[in-house]
């Protein structure tokens, strides 16, 4: 699975977490990616993934809606406006959303993959 347009890589995110798959989305990242969840980082897609299972095992449902793409050769930012529910430890859905601002690079083989993900840039 390989996002062949920098919006495609959102899209690729959200039907991985909804498929309960975090390596998938850790896969979106660069080896020296980062993803900041309020205000701690995570790098590379092994810390990502650790993130990522708290969310997968809390039974996440994202919807991704790509708002806006700059694109400069193979570099790309993106505003993207998600919105999520989880499982809370009561057994009730608990809501969340934010407005991300993402950077992304195209690989040497044309996919393109998260160098920065920032979900709540723009809150």
């Amino acid at each position: 699975m390989a996002a062949k347009t920098p919006e495609d890589i959102d899209r690729l995110f959200g039907e991985s977490v909804n498929a309960g798959d975090a390596a998938a989305v850790a896969a979106l990242y660069e080896d020296h990616g980062v993803l900041v969840f309020q205000g701690t980082t995570f790098e590379g897609p092994e810390q990502i993934r650790g993130f990522l299972e708290g969310m997968i095992a809390a039974k996440a449902k994202i919807t991704m809606n790509v708002k806006h793409v700059v694109r400069a050769g193979d570099v790309a930012v993106l505003s993207n406006d998600w919105s999520m529910t989880v499982t809370g430890p009561d057994g009730k859905p608990e809501a969340s959303s934010g407005k991300a601002i993402e950077v992304v690079r195209r690989q040497p083989g044309g996919s393109w993959k998260y160098v920065i993900d920032d979900p709540t840039a723009r809150d």
